[in-house]
């Protein structure tokens, strides 16, 4: 079996570095051939409205907004539950692709075999 990867990405404009990391770590995978899976926590949560990673700029790093379009294209994004909620996101703002899921998804997923989890 192939190995994949599940990308929880905690950080957002807070921590642009980190946040543009996991973004573009995901990308990179997907672009090797590997399936990923990136969840949008805390307040990267906030990349699952429509618009808000085109916000986002980092010198010297590649767009959120390619990133994060690379990703749906070619993966699996999720928002956390408890951050939409927490920021009064529903199912009807998020940008079509992405799904709103829970920990008991997250830990489904990091717990399949081949999984390799990776937190930024």
């Amino acid at each position: 079996m192939a190995r994949s990867l599940v990308i929880k990405v905690t950080a957002g404009a807070d921590a642009p570095e980190r946040c543009n990391q996991a973004f573009t770590v995901a990308a990179a995978a997907l672009a090797s051939g590997v399936p990923v899976s990136l969840w949008l926590t805390g307040e990267s949560a906030w990349f699952a409205l429509p618009g808000r990673a085109k916000e986002f700029v980092l010198p010297e790093a590649a767009p959120l907004a390619d990133l994060l379009d690379a990703v749906l294209a070619g993966g699996r994004v999720t928002l956390c539950t408890q951050c939409a909620a927490r920021r009064e996101i529903t199912v009807d703002d998020i940008i079509d692709g992405v799904r709103i899921a829970g920990a008991s998804t997250f830990v489904e997923e990091v717990l399949a075999e081949g999984v390799q989890a990776l937190v930024y």
